[in-house]
């Protein structure tokens, strides 16, 4: 009997009492409260047990006793947030890993998961991974069984003695370390969520032990002020900025143009940096993760650059008049850059301009490289040209975006100043529905405060392509590691961090398959969740790969399944579209202001070629390169 107590993890659990002692799992609570963390999403185990009665006591006001010697000052930094984070139990830990993704993305706060040991840890990988590559600031939380277990072969053991948890985190983390000793949990607490903030961002994991998440503190806790420390650096590099600021006044002094690209790292700088391109009258075109920073009708946007974009786009790249190219916040991926795009892009008219000197490495080429806090940047630009250089000198924020809404060149489908492939199926009435119709049929059908969550597959081409929403900050896409099924748990935890404006999640038949089960955390609470599947029968991006590749088309079919019914099996309202007039026959009020999730699915043609060219083109070299190098 005492070895099962031991493999569940009751054995070195302390004793309940009315008032349980301030445990270092509590001391982790605090910290995340410090900088407003809502949720942890995970899934419990006997090991995390600790943390999830820290969460829970904080939760319902019952907060532990600290030593004789905590300090004034915490128990007034504690009153702020009795409360603290809530619980999220997600379905699977890779779900978890999505949701508290998509909650740092949509609310630029950090994102925290955790897990039990062992198989629990291994399953966030996936998530946690696609985190690191997107740079998105996470807390990953795993525990081990007891320190006196390392080495014994232990019930899901992950320690170094046999699969080393730790190690397998250290290659997709900026910060990976286990807590072997209880002094060290805070400094190493305190080390993880800096590095998870310091720019490159991305997630940070700590793996601790589950007898000394149960320990109590001995002193006084929370020896740091996080939140203080956590800020923004405003630095910029002068010299670098000194030779931008010629080079700009340099080209509008001739007579040359400027192009800007926009990435996915321009956030908190976008404001300043739309500001900028109306004063020195640039085009602007963005990478797919930087369409998220601007309306496709603001007047200067001429379409997404890079994988599912647009030929507009290109050409205000490539025009002959266009001396400087300023790309700001990308990280130069495949699939930012069209497949790393010489003549367009990656040649010595490019002024790379970052917030990390990380990001320097893959444009060597560049002919000036600037770094320094985006915002402070463009802020000193804006001030700093030479009136006499600028289109409205004498213009303010205010003024400039009064003029742009003015001026908007959009029509109800299709913004003027970027050009499509096949804008007549925009209005198709065929069968089975065009997905390029079914992406502006979407924005119209939606609520306007509605937020868009697509999914790895050929839903990333129809939706870069096709989607033109009017509104800034609406378009989420994680394009950098590609982990189907992101987007299914990420509007999940976007529609935690915000439950006001509904979450359209478009997703592809093959995806929902690998984590669809976590709309039942979505009905649980009660998500304005709306999903969306392209159902085509397949896994679409390959069946379309294949083809156009001349491969053999093998594995790239699923069976036809009705969604909607497995939708209406766990409780969430589905609907089943096979043509417009089922489209149209859905209430308004349901995508509009949805109580809770809904989900559509939908049957689109899986004849329709996807907008994927610059990507085919990639992997034909590379097919082309192995053949080769057998000849050789």
């Amino acid at each position: 009997m005492s070895e099962i107590k031991h493999i569940i993890g009751k054995s070195q659990a302390p004793a309940k009492t009315a008032t349980p002692a301030f445990t270092y799992a509590d001391l982790i609570v605090d910290y995340l409260s410090q900088i407003d963390v809502e949720y942890v999403f995970g899934i419990p185990g006997g090991a995390i047990e600790g943390l999830f009665d820290a969460l829970a006591r904080r939760h319902k006001g019952e907060i532990p006793q600290t030593s004789v010697h905590h300090s004034r000052a915490l128990e007034r930094k504690r009153s702020r947030s009795v409360s603290g984070p809530q619980m999220v139990v997600a379905r699977h830990e890779t779900g978890a890993a999505f949701m508290a993704d998509g909650y740092a993305r949509s609310t630029g706060k950090l994102g925290v998961c955790c897990s039990t040991t062992g198989p629990g840890a291994t399953n966030l990988l996936t998530g946690v991974a696609n985190a690191y590559v997107d740079r998105v600031p996470m807390l990953v939380i795993t525990p081990q069984t007891a320190l006196p277990s390392f080495g014994q072969r232990g019930f899901q053991e992950s320690s170094s003695d046999l699969v080393d948890v730790v190690s397998i985190f250290d290659h997709c983390t900026r910060y990976s370390s286990l807590v072997s000793h209880p002094d060290q949990l805070e400094g190493k607490l305190f080390t993880a969520l800096s590095t998870a903030f310091r720019r490159p961002r991305g997630p940070v994991h700590l793996s601790i032990p589950a007898d000394i998440l149960s320990m109590p503190v001995p002193n006084a806790a929370a020896s740091f002020n996080v939140a203080t420390l956590l800020r923004e650096p405003v630095a910029v590099d002068d010299a670098s900025y000194q030779a931008l600021l010629s080079a700009i006044e340099a080209s509008r002094f001739n007579g040359r143009n400027i192009t800007l690209l926009i990435g996915e790292d321009c956030g908190d700088a976008a404001d300043q940096i739309l500001h900028f391109a109306d004063l020195v009258e640039a085009n602007i075109v963005s990478s797919p993760a930087g369409k998220r920073w601007l309306g496709a009708g603001h007047p200067r946007y001429c379409g997404v650059f890079g994988f599912g974009g647009h030929e507009s786009a290109r050409r205000a790249l490539v025009d002959d008049s266009v001396d400087l190219v300023l790309a700001v916040g990308t990280s130069f991926n495949e699939l930012d850059t069209a497949g790393w795009d010489t003549q367009a892009l990656l040649n010595d008219r490019l002024v790379h301009i970052a917030s990390s000197v990380g990001s320097f490495d893959r444009s060597p080429m560049a002919y000036l490289h600037v770094y320094g806090n985006l915002h402070t940047l463009f802020a000193k630009l804006i001030t700093g040209i030479d009136p006499k250089y600028l289109a409205y000198p004498h213009a303010t924020v205010d003024a400039l975006q009064a003029s742009q809404a003015s001026q908007k060149l959009m029509t109800h489908l299709l913004p003027a100043n970027i050009e499509i492939i096949e804008p007549e199926k925009l209005l198709s009435q065929d069968l089975p529905i065009k997905p390029q119709r079914l992406m502006a049929a979407l924005t119209d059908k939606c609520a306007d405060n509605s937020r868009y969550f697509v999914d790895t597959g050929n839903a990333w081409s129809w939706a870069t392509h096709y989607m033109h929403l009017p509104k800034a900050d609406a378009f989420y896409i994680a394009m950098g590691f590609g982990a189907m099924g992101w987007a299914i748990g990420a509007a999940v935890g976007a529609a935690f961090g915000n439950r006001k404006s509904p979450v359209v999640c478009i997703t592809g038949d093959g995806s929902y398959l690998m984590s669809g089960q976590e709309i039942t955390v979505a009905i649980e609470h009660q998500l304005p969740v709306i999903y969306i599947i392209l159902n085509d029968q397949g896994y679409g991006m390959v069946r379309h790969g294949q083809r156009m590749n001349k491969a053999e088309e093998v594995g790239a079919e699923l069976p036809p399944i009705n969604f909607a019914e497995m939708a209406q099996a766990v409780g969430v309202k589905g609907h089943r579209v096979e043509c417009w007039e089922d489209f149209s026959d859905i209430d308004p009020t349901e995508l509009q202001s949805p109580s809770g999730p809904i989900l559509l699915d939908i049957l689109i043609d899986s004849e329709e070629i996807p907008p994927m060219k610059t990507r085919l083109d990639i992997l034909k070299e590379s097919k082309h390169g192995v053949e080769l190098a057998q000849l050789s």
